[in-house]
């Protein structure tokens, strides 16, 4: 008759925090480990409002606010993963709030609307271009 193996307490407790420069990179926020690891140095991740280090635990159920590009996604943690997976696992991994998806929507609305009110030039006029000008001037 064989026991069934058991996990240890320790082994059960590291299935259930991971670093938090490596449930960013598992979460899809960053592309690269050094890239979360470099924004939680700035502050640009934080761990329940505090900066705190790259091997910081990351726990189920604590809040994490990540600002990138101007953008800020203030989530939940729903789940803790030392790999990184595919984009719809990588969303089982957090809940973000309502209050902040509508604020990031509002943000990348006011955007568009900034760059379709600012003139776009193009470079230098044509020659063409320039020829119609200087006659548009030289008008009496």
């Amino acid at each position: 008759m064989t026991i069934p193996d058991r996990a240890s307490p320790d082994e059960a407790a590291a299935h259930t925090r991971v670093r938090f420069d490596k449930w960013l990179w598992a979460a899809r926020f960053y592309k690269t480990r050094t890239l979360s690891a470099q924004a939680i140095e700035a502050g640009q991740a934080r761990l329940g409002a505090e900066r705190v280090k790259p091997a910081h635990s990351v726990r189920v159920g604590d809040a994490i606010s990540v600002r990138k590009h101007g953008l800020v996604w203030d989530v939940e943690v729903t789940g803790v993963s030392e790999r990184r997976g595919s984009a719809s696992i990588a969303a089982t991994l957090y809940r973000e709030a309502d209050a902040s998806i509508a604020a990031r929507n509002e943000e990348m609305l006011r955007r568009k609307a900034q760059a379709a009110v600012e003139t776009h030039y193009p470079g230098r006029p044509t020659k063409r271009n320039r020829r119609k000008l200087e006659d548009f001037l030289n008008e009496p």
